[in-house]
């Protein structure tokens, strides 16, 4: 199968790329091809071509779980999403891991993507192991 690893970050873009690094080495081991794009640089990017389709980002403020509003535009550009199975999630950060989660979810959604699981992720040792399960049960939980 083949998946796109999709993360949008600024000010925490260097644990958000090794979360994303983490869910890619994770996906591999089950034996899938995996792609790593950072949304921001990539915003041209379609993700048509793919059969799943990982998405994260970071919360840009402490209490309100704001995400960047780049995402709607990138996921509106990004050709048609509708039916593709996902993930979404989003790094552990104080007081608005789940309000930002929930609003990138609401992004997907609203794009026509079968969001099929979501999580909060701590480390890339953790982003593996979701992978690896994502990855190696593609009827079951994905």
């Amino acid at each position: 199968m083949r998946i796109a690893v999709v993360y949008f970050a600024r000010q925490k873009r260097e644990k958000m790329m090794e979360v994303s690094r983490g869910l890619a080495r994770g996906f591999e081991s089950a034996g899938h091809r995996v792609d790593i794009l950072d949304g921001f640089l990539d915003p041209d990017t379609r993700l048509g071509t793919y059969e799943y389709i990982a998405m994260g980002c970071e919360s840009l403020s402490l209490f309100t779980g704001k995400i960047s509003g780049q995402i709607p535009v990138f996921l509106s550009n990004s050709g048609t999403l509708t039916g593709k199975r996902c993930f979404a999630f989003t790094i552990r950060q104080p007081f608005a891991s789940s309000k930002a989660l929930a609003r990138l979810m609401k992004s997907m959604e609203k794009e026509g993507m079968l969001l099929k699981y979501s999580d909060i992720l701590l480390s890339p040792g953790q982003a593996e192991v979701v992978g690896k399960n994502l990855g190696s049960a593609p009827d079951r939980r994905n």
